[in-house]
């Protein structure tokens, strides 16, 4: 029998794991979605069922089954079908276009793709959603033996797919600090597709957490709302779930009092929105740093220092191993700007049939390029300025949006922002901020920008919008607003309003 909940109990498998809860509290709720409630006891029999019919259809260990599913039940129930068989499961976004889902599909080559949209596959088998009858086995995973496929979102090409073994999630089952305890109540407002959902069965598993989400049609009144009806103990979210949640008002008539903590992350957390959260939300903040490729890398402590939350990303996870890197490939000393890179047992093996990109980002000796630009303080805490892609060249100077950003968002008018780089004649490039403001015009941002930072960092153009583009994980759609910079510095400034 394995032990009592808790992180220890990761190193177990999914049957043993599952023997335990079963033996102990079937009627423990896995997942909430509204009125319906998925059981532990409910979870194994149906995703029995479900591997059942998956191993009539010729499903096997080491065999990719995609799932192109909306978040929720059937999801939970058939990506543990799979994972049940020995199955490698290919979690595909529902939310991207279909270039990008032809593009995932024929990157990993599925034996079947559970769908309940079966019009969006072409060219592969399909099977409905319906559990059916049965219950099918359990293999015993080997730790290296693939487990899941994670696709990035897209946003700066093709995704590319990045896979992950059974030894890995058991890592990161065990090694999650204060963002598990057991049975908790975790707030779950992102994508089941993207590795916040995929690479954390373990965790939940060992954990007994329940996961309470949030509804398909995303709004922070009803984020709110869910929080007091589930009594909700981890709130979860990116920025921008979060910006918008603490700008409700009634906020300080909520009872949040079941909150032990908020976590955010996934994209830049600015400094104005760390005080706000601490000001408006009864229970410590932490960020947390992560990306597709390294789903535990970084995070704050709940009792760190306001000043060290909102600045920082925090300290190495699970005992990653950090360097900050110049363009020689060298490391640079405390302070300075250069590539992050990571070496974790967290990190993922590789791209999916994808040797050429996996080299270009994965060292042999398992140092992993992120995408990101950063600075280590002496206490080895990360600040992240931007992703390497991110940073514009105005003038023969490099300009980091999230600083830009930074100053731009301590202005009490302000309440989100984003800043790109657009292609400008003789200057290179300039920086255009999309901000969702009350009150403040272009001069009044513009003078406040150059009393905090340099002036060549301060924005050529203030785009008004009412709300910031989103992605398929929610994340800012920096694609998105380059294209609409882009246009507004070529002079079509209609381009860049809202639309």
């Amino acid at each position: 029998m394995t032990p009592i909940p808790g992180p220890h109990a990761a190193a177990h498998g999914i049957g043993d794991l599952f023997a335990a809860v079963l033996s102990d509290e079937p009627d423990l709720a896995a997942l909430v979605q509204g009125g319906d409630v998925l059981t532990y006891r409910a979870w194994w029999a149906e995703s029995g069922a479900a591997a059942a019919r998956l191993a009539d259809r010729g499903v096997g260990a080491g065999d990719i089954v995609a799932l192109l599913l909306p978040s929720g039940r059937a999801f939970a129930v058939w990506y543990l079908a799979a994972l049940r068989l020995g199955a490698v499961v290919s979690a595909v976004n529902p939310r991207l276009g279909p270039a990008e889902t032809a593009h995932i599909l024929a990157a990993s080559r599925p034996v079947v793709t559970v769908t309940d949209t079966p019009e969006r596959v072409t060219a592969w088998p399909v099977l409905d959603p319906a559990p059916g009858d049965g219950d099918g086995p359990v293999y015993v995973a080997d730790g290296t033996d693939p487990a899941v496929i994670v696709w990035t979102t897209g946003t700066t090409g093709l995704p590319k797919g990045a896979w992950f073994d059974h030894r890995t999630l058991r890592f990161i089952g065990a090694h999650l600090g204060p963002l598990s305890a057991p049975y908790d109540r975790k707030l779950f407002p992102i994508p089941f597709a993207h590795s916040g959902y995929v690479t954390r069965l373990y965790d939940q598993l060992a954990h007994r957490a329940a996961l309470i989400l949030t509804d398909p049609v995303w709004h922070a009144a009803d984020m709110l709302t869910t929080l007091q009806r589930e009594r909700v103990t981890l709130g979860q979210g990116v920025p921008t779930q979060w910006e918008k949640l603490i700008a409700l008002d009634g906020l300080e008539h909520a009872d949040l009092s079941a909150l032990r903590l908020v976590a955010t992350g996934a994209s830049r957390v600015s400094p104005e929105l760390v005080r706000r959260l601490r000001e408006r939300l009864p229970c410590p903040v932490v960020v947390r740093y992560a990306s597709t490729e390294v789903p535990l890398a970084f995070g704050t402590s709940p009792d760190d220092a306001a000043d060290t939350v909102a600045r920082t990303v925090g300290r190495p996870l699970g005992g990653a191993e950090v360097q900050v890197r110049g363009p020689d490939g060298d490391a640079l000393p405390a302070g300075e700007v250069g590539r992050v890179h990571l070496r974790s047992r967290a990190a993922t093996r590789g791209y999916w049939n994808d040797p050429d990109r996996t080299a270009e980002t994965l060292a042999p000796d398992g140092w992993l390029a992120a995408s990101d630009l950063g600075t280590l303080d002496a206490a080895g805490r990360l600040t992240i300025v931007g992703r390497a892609d991110d940073a514009y060249l105005r003038g023969g100077y490099n300009v980091y949006p999230s600083e830009v950003e930074a100053a731009l968002a301590a202005h009490p008018g302000v309440d989100r922002v984003a800043v790109v780089g657009a292609p400008a004649p003789v200057i290179g490039e300039v920086g255009v901020a999309f901000v969702v403001a009350d009150g403040p015009d272009e001069a009044e941002l513009k003078d406040w920008c150059r009393a905090r930072i340099a002036d060549y960092k301060c924005p050529d153009a203030v785009v008004f919008v009412a709300d910031l583009p989103v992605n398929a994980a929610f994340k800012v759609d920096v694609t998105e607003l380059r294209r609409r910079a882009a246009e507004l510095i070529a002079g079509s400034p209609r381009a860049a309003a809202d639309r």
